[in-house]
């Protein structure tokens, strides 16, 4: 048993029962294929990929490339380290009718809070703060739809979200510091 316990809120259980009696099969299917954006193992790989090839670029390129991979590598541990601290049920664990209606088991039961794709989508966005304005809007849009779909499929409650989209945040502004983004000369 982890030391401190997090139970849902009231808004936490009624969203979760909210997106149980919308479930069906084929949009959960699509929301559980959505949430593979946020994947700690295809955000570290991609962000090791870009790092590799900026090294041969700019300056700029280069921060670039070492903010997204530390980020991402910040984020990847992070949420692994405060499921050793937080024991949290998962909403689809709670569900029968859910499951009936297509809703996925989500990893490993009692590690619901934070939500580690929500951190990841938190520092992609608060990353992209520093694109221009089409690419800062699509980047933002992005990161909070693949959140949401942690909360429709049940495998997150709102609050392990919305902690987990504001920790991703936090992490790259702190990021920042070390590694140079976002002066004003590292937009991509």
């Amino acid at each position: 048993m982890r030391p401190i316990m997090v139970p849902p809120t009231l808004l936490d259980r009624e969203v979760a029962a909210t997106a149980v009696r919308h479930a069906h099969a084929a949009s959960e299917q699509v929301a559980e294929a959505l949430t593979w954006g946020a994947d700690e193992h295809v955000l570290v790989v991609a962000a090791a990929a870009f790092w590799l090839l900026s090294r041969s670029g700019s300056p700029r390129k280069r921060t670039v490339g070492t903010h997204f991979l530390a980020a991402s590598v910040a984020t990847a541990v992070v949420p692994h380290a405060l499921k050793h601290v937080f024991n949290q049920r998962r909403p689809d664990r709670l569900t029968i009718l859910g499951h009936l209606h297509g809703v996925p088991i989500s990893g490993r039961p009692n590690d619901a809070f934070p939500s580690g794709h929500a951190m990841h989508m938190g520092a992609l966005a608060s990353a992209a703060s520093s694109f221009d304005r089409p690419y800062r809007e699509l980047t933002w849009t992005a990161a909070v739809g693949i959140s949401l779909t942690r909360i429709y499929v049940l495998a997150h409650w709102t609050s392990d979200v919305v902690a987990g989209f504001a920790s991703g945040y936090l992490i790259d502004r702190l990021l920042r510091r070390w590694t140079g983004y976002g002066n004003g000369t590292t937009t991509p």
